[in-house]
């Protein structure tokens, strides 16, 4: 009886271990490709002014700018009133990510 529950415990671990390192790997992966997105040489970006008159112009309240990882990331309010973080490609101005 002993041998089986040391077993089973033994497997449950390895079980929790395995899953807890697959995790990890995937949400790397998922990381990585989200920096793909703005990895883009300096000579090739676009200034934050120039972000700022574009989004300025699209009905946004923008609070702050800053570099992240490689992208440019924007504090603002919409134009409907809601309040957001987004990532934007410095060299293209697309939307790589949005948080409410």
């Amino acid at each position: 009886m002993k041998n089986t529950v040391l077993k089973k415990a033994a497997f449950g671990l390895f079980a929790t271990t395995l899953l807890a390192t697959a995790s990890l790997g995937l949400s790397a992966n998922v990381a990585q490709a989200s920096d793909d997105y703005c990895n883009v040489p300096k000579s090739e970006w676009q200034s934050m002014d120039a972000l700022k008159e574009k989004l300025t112009a699209e009905g946004w309240d923008v609070r702050k700018i800053k570099e992240d990882e490689g992208c440019y990331e924007v504090y603002a309010v919409k134009a409907d009133g809601k309040k957001i973080e987004a990532y934007f490609n410095p060299a293209t101005f697309e939307l790589v990510k949005e948080d409410d």
